[in-house]
């Protein structure tokens, strides 16, 4: 597990001992991070079911404005704060339930979405981050799953785009629309 590219690029990260947490490949997460690799500096980016934190870790070494990782696991978050002091790169690991950290509001402009995979933690956290509408216009959703997982539309602005498989893994993209307003432009139009 080694970060791609950016300011902490080629450092190895520390892996969890025992099978507790699955990280991200790295073959799965370079893939990940090319489909957002013009949505990531400067934005705001939120790591649901941090692990090792290397998604975050990732973005934050891209240049991403603001990092939050999620995780329950208080040796998850341990792990994920060694990591990113390893790398000199400055994210917040939070440790709380992942949906719940969702309904305390905030807006981020990328969430990466990465839970168990024998759980229905992703479907959950989509019904969440609809509900209370955390993710700003024009923001992105990238869920990794198992391949067969079949993730729901959420309708309204949150619009499920394409999916990506790598073996037994899929990532789905959503991204929120921009609203229009009453003469059709889309806001933040001149």
């Amino acid at each position: 597990m080694r970060v791609i590219t950016g300011s902490a690029r080629g450092r190895r990260l520390r892996e969890p001992e025992g099978k507790d947490i699955r990280p991200t490949t790295d073959q799965v997460k370079e893939a990940m991070f090319n489909i957002v690799q013009f949505d990531v500096e400067g934005r705001r980016v939120l790591d649901l079911f941090g692990g090792t934190g290397q998604l975050g870790i990732e973005a934050a070494s891209r240049a991403a404005a603001e990092v939050v990782i999620v995780d329950s696991d208080s040796r998850a978050i341990k792990l994920i704060r060694e990591n990113a002091a390893y790398c000199k790169l400055d994210i917040k690991a939070v440790q709380s339930d992942a949906l719940n950290y969702l309904s305390g509001g905030g807006s981020f402009d990328l969430v990466l979405i990465d839970p168990p995979y024998d759980s229905t933690l992703a479907e959950e956290a989509l019904k969440i981050l609809k509900e209370f509408d955390i993710l700003t216009e024009g923001g992105i959703i990238i869920c990794e799953t198992r391949s067969e997982t079949v993730l729901p539309e959420l309708g309204g602005a949150y619009v499920k785009g394409r999916e990506y498989r790598y073996g037994k893994v899929k990532l789905t993209v959503y991204t929120k629309e921009s609203k229009e307003d009453d003469d059709g432009n889309l806001s933040g139009e001149l």
